[in-house]
């Protein structure tokens, strides 16, 4: 709504622009600076705070980025009550996304720290909004501390995350898709099961007699009986196949003890 070019700096910012009179009456008082104010929707009894980027507005305008508006329920054109404030300085912030897209950015931290360095001050309950890649990210203010309101123009402030709104829900959404996939049904698989022979014809000796194979269980598969046609559905859950043995009392499956057999000499000993 300001006249002149587009100034995109100033939407993704917590700054605003006043009158050249405000600059005048403000000089004139015993004020601390950097100037912060408490911007107050009387009618609706709503409030938050910003810094000032310039004194350049109209007689009688106030310009304000479109996420504080929404925040105080302003519409253009509405009386906004504006008012010099000292807040303390910022020690620790907690923030919320408002989608869980904001995961997907590799250093989310830092990116909300960069955005930051275009706000004076931070109030409780605000839901503020930054630009990164083209893509307009909202985030509620969850808590600030040492008040309610507070400066962050050069201070050391830790910054802390809640899990954004819907993550929850996606959390419950996968750990029913796992628990699904317990009830799975499993297939034995015996190797060897053909009866080996000597070399020479001769019969095998006792300690040489075939014995029972070790199984193996194989996972199945369950069949979906809500399968749609035309829908494709990937499974990347992946659990390992534990082998197993079957074991019965009647056929004990023989321990791994090498060298069971009696050795005997090639060469006839004399008497």
């Amino acid at each position: 709504m300001m006249p002149g070019n587009e100034r995109q700096e100033i939407e993704n910012g917590g700054k605003i622009i006043m009158p050249a009179s405000a600059l005048d009456s403000l000089t004139r008082l015993n004020i601390e600076y950097p100037m912060l104010f408490k911007l107050t929707n009387l009618k609706d009894s709503r409030h938050t705070h910003a810094g000032v980027l310039e004194f350049v507005a109209e007689e009688g305008k106030c310009y304000l980025p479109y996420w504080m508006m929404v925040n105080l329920f302003l519409i253009e054109g509405d009386i906004l009550a504006i008012e010099n404030v000292s807040l303390p300085v910022a020690k620790v912030s907690k923030f919320q996304p408002f989608s869980v897209d904001f995961l997907d950015i590799t250093n989310p931290k830092a990116v909300l720290e960069n955005a930051l360095r275009n706000f004076a001050c931070l109030t409780t309950g605000d839901i503020i909004a930054i630009k990164y890649n083209k893509k307009v990210y909202e985030l509620r203010v969850l808590e600030t501390k040492p008040g309610d309101a507070v400066s962050i123009i050069e201070c050391d402030m830790n910054v802390d995350f809640e899990a954004p709104v819907g993550y929850k829900e996606k959390v419950e959404e996968k750990k029913t898709d796992e628990a699904s996939q317990d009830h799975v049904m499993e297939e034995v698989i015996e190797t060897f099961k053909g009866a080996g022979v000597r070399l020479d014809g001769k019969k095998k000796k006792e300690n040489q007699l075939d014995t029972k194979g070790v199984k193996k269980v194989k996972a199945r598969g369950v069949p979906d009986y809500d399968y749609k046609f035309g829908q494709l559905t990937f499974d990347r859950s992946v659990k390992p196949i534990s082998d197993r043995v079957v074991e019965n009392d009647s056929n004990p499956v023989p321990t791994n003890d090498g060298f069971q057999g009696q050795g005997c000499s090639m060469k006839k000993l004399r008497k």
